[in-house]
């Protein structure tokens, strides 16, 4: 299996629908890499799902360099995504240094949220590949409620997916908005849009590997459970501390292997 490059992912828009996960740590890069995912991301959700933030502004430069790098360890077949935590690019001389210090540590392409076509702009112009993202944009939000519901929003959010593909980017986040919304995007912008919670007409979808698993009781209503491993997680642990009260573990065999 080949690692998609920008180019590739760009030129899949009305051929292939594109799969995208977040993930964060060396284990579940190293599985997630066999499995034909088009793109692994590295997200700043890390700081909600994996820290403990309430918000994703939380996160550093320094942490998405930390778990970026766990992950690029294990990857080599999938395209290697990274957020750009806020703060880091709001002038495009400082996008460009930290979006360089991203690619440094393993990242094959950087997303950043918001309308921000000087800084996408200037990182294409060096060679970076850059996903945009709108909609609901959770560095900023005050609260995690859908967009674009009301004519001027929805406006807007039209206005800034056109300038994020006429300033270069290679694809485009739709996060959250009405799915009729996410469906003229997609049929008016020139790269794909990757939704979540966006609806089933954008080019490709995305969710957070940490709520897809089922990790957590609560997710977000758009989310599908593929799995649940809170409860397999819980009942393993269980069993394990029932069997060392019981002196099950370790039993006369384990150990001599």
């Amino acid at each position: 299996m080949n690692r998609k490059s920008v180019s590739d992912l760009r030129d899949m828009k009305g051929r292939q629908k594109l799969a995208m996960l977040t993930v964060y740590d060396f284990p579940h890069a190293q599985i997630l890499d066999t499995c034909g995912l088009d793109i692994l991301f590295v997200g700043d959700t890390l700081g909600e799902v994996e820290l403990g933030f309430d918000r994703t502004s939380s996160v550093t430069m320094e942490m998405m360099l930390h778990h970026l790098g766990a992950v690029h360890r294990a990857v080599s077949h999938t395209h290697l995504l990274s957020d750009m935590p806020f703060g880091s690019y709001a002038t495009p001389e400082a996008a460009l240094a930290n979006a360089q210090r991203l690619l440094d540590a393993g990242a094959d392409s950087v997303k950043l949220e918001g309308s921000h076509a000087e800084v996408v702009r200037h990182l294409t112009s060096h060679g970076i590949g850059v996903m945009g993202h709108v909609g609901l944009q959770p560095q900023t939000a005050r609260r995690y409620v859908r967009q674009g519901t009301k004519e001027a929003s929805a406006k807007r959010i039209l206005k800034e997916a056109a300038l994020m593909d006429e300033s270069g980017c290679y694809a485009l986040v739709l996060e959250y908005i009405p799915f009729e919304l996410a469906d003229r995007i997609t049929r008016e912008i020139s790269i794909p849009t990757v939704g979540i919670g966006a609806g089933p007409a954008c080019d490709g979808q995305v969710l957070v590997l940490n709520d897809m698993l089922g990790l957590f009781d609560e997710v977000p209503r758009y989310v599908k459970k593929y799995a649940r491993l809170s409860e397999a997680i819980a009942e393993a642990g269980g069993a394990f501390a029932r069997d060392v009260r019981e002196g099950a573990y370790p039993s006369a065999d384990e150990g001599r292997r």
